[in-house]
């Protein structure tokens, strides 16, 4: 891929990736890592990009992709997380901070898949159904009733733990 197109390219799907980067995440530096090494991956591999999707689709699997060896890293060498570290906040501070926050998201951490991801990509990645179903290989309808679902487990859970 020349220069230029990867330009196009970065400038079009940037906030895009970016976007969906830090739904798989939950960190913005590790977003942004992942979503520079995405479109790195993407203009030196380009030729390997069969046009059957579009080209959002392709950097959000690279993406996901490279999240994973992440984890998969992450699983071998487990550090203390950041604010321990830092000593900048206790848990228990960021914990009432962000009190409702947190019960969202841990009514989605309890998602079994792929009803997590594909909530996630729709509401945090703002992918389209058929965007989603391609990520995973599967037709807009499968997308749509997944995600579906999705909301409804979550919308169960939340009040059950509103309770």
């Amino acid at each position: 891929m020349d220069t230029e197109a990867g330009e196009k390219m970065y400038e079009a799907y940037y906030m895009r990736v970016y976007s969906y980067a830090v739904t798989l995440t939950g960190s913005k530096q590790l977003a942004e890592e992942i979503t520079q090494e995405t479109f790195f991956r993407a203009m030196t591999k380009s030729a390997s990009f069969r046009r059957e999707a579009d080209e959002v689709t392709w950097l959000c699997t690279i993406a996901r992709n490279l999240f994973y060896d992440e984890k998969r890293r992450q699983k071998k060498t487990e550090p203390l997380p950041e604010e321990l570290q830092s000593g900048e906040k206790s848990i228990e501070q960021m914990a009432a901070d962000k009190d409702s926050s947190f019960r969202i998201h841990l009514a989605l951490h309890a998602l079994e898949e792929p009803y997590r991801e594909a909530f996630e990509l729709r509401v945090f990645g703002e992918l389209s159904f058929r965007e989603i179903g391609t990520i995973f290989g599967k037709t807009e309808n499968w997308a749509r009733v997944t995600y579906h679902r999705a909301r409804l487990k979550l919308q169960e859970r939340m009040r059950i733990h509103e309770d």
